[in-house]
């Protein structure tokens, strides 16, 4: 069974006037750019999470800071930005992989 794509643009206009659907129209480049930025925004919020982490560790083990409370939360905060970032790595990839795999 043969499927083929649907030439006759009438269809959709009369999808959009009757049922007051309206169409979207986006800028692809910017779309990917403003994704693409806010990727890199969220992997440089990690590592400065994680940075931040290791150097109250090592205060604390200098003795410089005395509260275990403090060093926990700054810990807990870089082990979940980095954890979400792994995931949402892990399902862009995904994404990508099952769109390189699609028959055209």
């Amino acid at each position: 069974m043969a499927v083929s794509a649907i030439q006759n643009n009438n269809v959709q206009n009369a999808l959009i006037e009757n049922y007051g659907l309206s169409k979207v129209t986006t800028d692809n480049g910017e779309a990917f750019d403003n994704l693409l930025s806010s990727a890199i925004n969220m992997y440089k919020e990690a590592d400065s999470l994680q940075k931040a982490a290791e150097e109250s560790e090592i205060n604390f083990a200098l003795g410089y800071s005395n509260n275990i409370h403090d060093l926990a939360d700054i810990q807990f905060k870089a082990s979940t930005a980095l954890q979400y970032t792994v995931k949402v790595t892990n399902k862009a990839l995904e994404a990508y992989k099952e769109l390189m795999n699609m028959q055209v």
